[in-house]
């Protein structure tokens, strides 16, 4: 078993599951009233966006448990580094937003998901 890989899934399915259950928790609150027509398929708009994330990371922690308990032969390290730089361009992106977006209210430490990104690309980096 490739323990660097099976740690990545394990963080990836416990972002999942906080995506999930405390994400959509806290994302239904920001439910505008429903007078608002625009306002309100905005926020439709993002809630689905938001569950298709879900998607993305159930599926990937599905694929690193695979990739880290099976033996996938010259296959392994390729799929490995995919991931590897699927999570770094996560982390870039989250900066890059972050940065675009301009909110002197919410700092990087604030909403530190980027860091976790990075973290799990150098494990995979490590288990490659």
């Amino acid at each position: 078993m490739n323990i660097w890989v099976f740690i990545v899934a394990c963080i990836t399915l416990a972002a999942f599951l906080a995506h999930v259950v405390i994400g959509t928790k806290e994302t239904a609150t920001l439910a505008p009233p429903r007078s608002e027509t625009q306002r309100n398929a905005n926020w439709v708009q993002a809630m689905c966006a938001f569950q298709m994330l879900s998607v993305d990371l159930l599926v990937v922690a599905a694929a690193l448990f695979g990739i880290a308990v099976l033996n996938l032969g010259p296959l392994e390290r390729p799929a490995i580094l995919f991931f590897g730089v699927l999570f770094f361009l996560w982390g870039v992106v989250w900066i890059v937003q972050m940065k675009v977006l301009c909110n002197t209210a919410v700092s990087l430490w604030r909403l530190p998901h980027w860091l976790v990104w990075f973290v799990c690309s150098a494990l995979l980096l490590l288990g490659s």
